[in-house]
Order: structure tokens, then C-alpha cells, then sequence
């Protein structure tokens, strides 16, 4: 099978893609012939060795990918040859075929394409993950998105319109506010030519309920001291290079909360819990509530283009891998 191969850490360009041994199911794994691939910011950190999870070379990147089962291991009975789903394989994605436990994979509604399958799983368990199972966001809230526009960002505006919350999203750019308030955000903030604190302040003077920062960098501080009594503070990555160090003080002061939101390995350790989730995400889907962006596509082969694109924070939504994406 065709695979994209990291045999050295760096950037994209070293990846190989070439012709590697076919995956096959183990016991109580589904093997699934990839469609669609979604590309993430944590694969491009994976490539790069700088991620938490640091795979044996050489290894195969990509953490979610859709398209039919082609085979299943011993003791796997809920799913049959043909079946169309997504998974969230962790590795592995970006190749023709990935061998994925069973309890990380999920039939589409038949309304999903295998293009919204592939960037669905990682962006939207995520925030649901964050937004309900984490910070409990309750209707009437209100919802700080920072880089609303970008994978997770978006999703996490959605997601926070669908749970009733009034939703300010923060970007930075008038494009991708735009994209933002398309997707349902009741407040924008421009915050590379505005000021940050003064449009939280103007929006919200009471504070926010909830902050949804998958950025990091020197916006963290202000964001955390915009904090609500009892407001919580998701931190769910850190795309703009720098992890920040946040007052403790201004969690004190604020009664709040601060929250990781690490959804993958949440995920494995409480699969029924994590397949309770995506069944309300896909009925969210099938009733017209999510809406996936999916700003880019690029062929399998073209994977370190499409991983340029996602670790230069310059994608608007999701950016997906093809290969018969049908």
C-alpha cells in the first residue's frame, strides 16, 4: 500500500511517500481502506518529535481517517465488510489502508462524506469534549473561542451555539472572523489590529463564562484574567509556538478553573463515554446544527504540502487528505 513514511523527525518535506507492507487487523481491530485523512496540527508536532507522543521511527503520521472496512479482527462483531465510518486511529491515517481499534471507530450517518468524515473526529470530540464533558458550558453562557477559525476554533463555535451559549469568537484577520460569524458566532474580535482586552471588555464586562484556547502565546494572560467568577479556562494546544504562564492568582481571585483538554487519550480510556459523544456530534450533523469547513483538499502524495499549510496556521477550518474520497 501507498503510505506517507517519517524516517527521520522534521519538517513535512522529509516525509517519503512510498510503498510500505499492507496493515492487516489484529484481534479486536477494524481495518479500514482510506478514503479521506484529516490533517492536524499535532501530526505535523508528531513529525517534528516535539508532541507528547514520540513513535519509534520510522512511522506513519495522521490521527483520523474515513472511508469503508475492509477486514476485522478476532472478537470485533459490530461492524461488517462495507461498512462506511471515520476513526480515530492516533497513527497510521495518512496511507491506503490503517488498522484501527474497534472502540475508535464509528459509522457515518449516510449523510457524510468521507471528506466531512476525515476532519470530524479529532476537531469535534475535541471541543465537545472541552466545552461539555470538561467546563460543563451551560445555555446563556457566554464562550470565548481563541483562533476561531482555525480547526478546533470553529468547531468549538458551533458547538457552543448548539449548547445555547452566546459565542465571542477571537481571530486574526477580517476573513476569518467572517468565516466565524458563518458558522454562528454572536461577537467578533480582530485582534491582531484591535486590542484584545478592550474588546472583552466592551463584549463581556462582566467577564466570560468559559475560554476556549487552543493558541496559547501572550493572549492566555488576558484571556485568563477575563475570567467570570467561576469562569473556567480550557487549554487545548498551543498553535502559536509558545506555551504560556498564565497568574494563578487571577484563577483566585476569579474562583475559577484551569482545564486541559488532552481529547485523545480521554477518549481511550472512556470509550463509551467518548461513542455517547459522537452519537449526539453526528445527530448534530444529520439536523443541520455542525457544519464542517473544510477549506482545503490535497491527494494522499501531496501530504506535507497540506501539513504546511495546517502548522503554518493558515488553514480555515479543516484541511483533508483524499484518495477516492467519494
Amino acid at each position: 500500500m501507498k503510505a506517507q513514511l517519517c524516517e527521520a523527525l522534521g519538517e513535512p518535506a522529509g516525509l517519503r511517500y512510498t510503498d510500505i507492507d499492507d496493515s492487516a487487523p489484529g484481534p479486536g481491530e477494524v481495518l479500514i481502506e482510506v478514503h479521506a485523512a484529516g490533517v492536524n496540527f499535532p501530526d505535523g508536532l508528531i513529525v517534528a518529535g516535539t508532541y507528547q507522543t514520540k513513535p519509534p521511527l520510522p512511522f506513519v503520521p495522521g490521527s483520523e481517517a474515513a472511508g469503508i472496512v475492509r477486514a476485522v479482527g478476532t472478537d470485533v462483531t459490530e461492524f461488517e465488510v462495507g461498512a462506511r465510518v471515520l476513526a480515530f486511529c492516533g497513527m497510521g491515517g495518512y496511507a491506503e489502508l490503517v488498522a484501527v481499534p474497534a472502540t475508535m471507530v464509528f459509522p457515518i450517518p449516510d449523510s457524510m462524506s468521507y471528506v466531512d468524515a476525515a476532519g470530524f473526529a479529532v476537531t469535534y470530540g475535541t471541543s465537545y469534549h472541552g466545552l461539555v464533558d470538561k467546563a460543563d458550558l451551560a445555555r446563556g453562557e457566554t464562550l470565548l473561542v481563541l483562533g476561531a477559525s482555525g480547526g478546533v476554533g470553529l468547531t468549538a463555535v458551533e458547538i457552543g451555539k448548539a449548547l445555547g451559549a452566546r459565542v465571542i469568537a477571537a481571530a486574526s484577520s477580517p476573513d476569518k472572523l467572517a468565516l466565524c460569524s458563518d458558522h454562528g458566532a454572536d461577537e467578533l474580535i480582530e485582534y491582531t489590529t484591535g486590542d484584545l482586552k478592550a474588546g472583552i471588555a466592551e463584549l463581556a464586562p462582566s467577564g466570560v463564562d468559559v475560554v476556549y484556547d487552543p493558541v496559547g502565546g501572550d493572549h492566555a494572560q488576558t484571556a485568563v484574567r477575563a475570567l467570570a467568577w467561576r469562569g473556567r479556562y480550557l487549554t487545548i494546544g498551543y498553535a502559536s509556538g509558545t506555551i504560556p504562564k498564565v497568574g494563578m492568582n487571577r484563577l483566585l481571585v476569579s474562583g475559577g478553573a484551569l482545564l486541559g483538554v488532552l481529547w485523545g487519550a480521554w477518549a481511550k480510556r472512556n470509550p463509551e463515554r467518548n461513542a455517547e459523544n459522537m452519537n449526539q456530534l453526528f445527530d448534530w450533523y444529520d439536523r443541520g446544527l455542525l457544519s464542517p469547513h473544510v477549506s482545503e483538499t490535497y491527494p494522499l502524495s501531496e501530504a506535507p504540502a497540506a501539513l504546511d499549510v495546517v502548522m503554518g496556521r493558515q488553514a480555515l477550518g479543516k484541511v483533508v487528505l483524499t484518495n477516492n474520497p467519494a
